[in-house]
């Protein structure tokens, strides 16, 4: 890639300030370690507060616990950053007609009215000096919608076009807002939905990845963390200023369909 992105970038985040959520493992991990390498200071943000503060350890950054679906507790944080990754989420798989009411409304408010809360907090500070990168680390489920996932498909739909209205407010700002769609990527949560799949389905957790959750893509294998992280790099880089109100699909080719 050219103009500071992959093996060249190093340094163009310095003096910048990037805030992960979901920080502590997965995608918010592999992006905390992949924004540092491009120079950025690191806030990890995590309702595990002690894997959390190794991982901001380890990038010499720092760590915040909050739980996300806490909407007041984000109100009071430090959002004087540059760059905002939101990436926490969790799924619930169930029919519509046996969906529980109050997880429907957690997911929601995990993975659509807290980005909201930390987008409002952090733009006024990325207005303020003319530049500001936020990336949504939505999923496939923003631009396709799978059976018994109600919950998720509706708050990645939403997250989708929260992330343009975003990215029209902040253009004469110097803000871009985007969306990464990756598939089934190699996290906890996927290792958690393939055991449940698999017992559910009386399947080993080999064929519930090759006959269930890679049926739909292409490209017959999980999508690794760091792929994801490069993503997100690029978006944040010089290269992409250009690049807003957009999703950056990598599903293998699912949506190819």
């Amino acid at each position: 890639m050219c103009d500071g992105v992959g093996m060249g970038d190093e340094g163009v985040l310095a003096g910048r300030r990037a805030l992960i959520t979901g920080g502590a493992s997965g995608i918010g991990r592999a992006c905390a370690l992949r924004l540092a390498d491009a120079g950025a200071s690191i806030v990890v943000l995590d309702r595990d507060g002690n894997a959390a503060q190794d991982v901001a350890e380890s990038v010499g950054g720092s760590a915040v616990a909050v739980d996300l679906t806490d909407l007041d507790a984000l109100d009071a944080l430090d959002l004087d950053v540059d760059v905002l990754v939101n990436n926490a989420g969790l799924q619930h798989v169930a029919p519509v007609h046996e969906f529980p009411v109050d997880r429907f409304s957690l997911i929601l408010r995990l993975m659509l009215e807290a980005p909201f809360r930390l987008v409002r907090g952090a733009l006024p500070h990325m207005y303020g000096r003319g530049w500001g990168r936020i990336v949504n680390v939505s999923s496939v489920h923003g631009i396709r919608a799978s059976a018994f996932k109600s919950a998720y498909v509706s708050a990645k739909h939403g997250l989708e076009g929260f992330s343009k209205v975003v990215a029209l407010e902040g253009a004469p700002h110097g803000v871009t807002s985007n969306c990464v769609n990756p598939a089934y990527v190699r996290t906890p949560l996927v290792e958690g939905q393939i055991a449940d799949q698999a017992r559910a389905h009386g399947l080993s957790e080999d064929e519930v990845v090759e006959q269930v959750m890679l049926a739909p893509a292409a490209v017959k294998r999980l999508i690794e963390p760091e792929e994801v992280a490069e993503a997100v790099a690029y978006l944040c880089s010089p290269a992409a200023a250009s690049i807003t109100g957009s999703s950056l699909v990598m599903d293998g080719g699912w949506s190819a369909h």
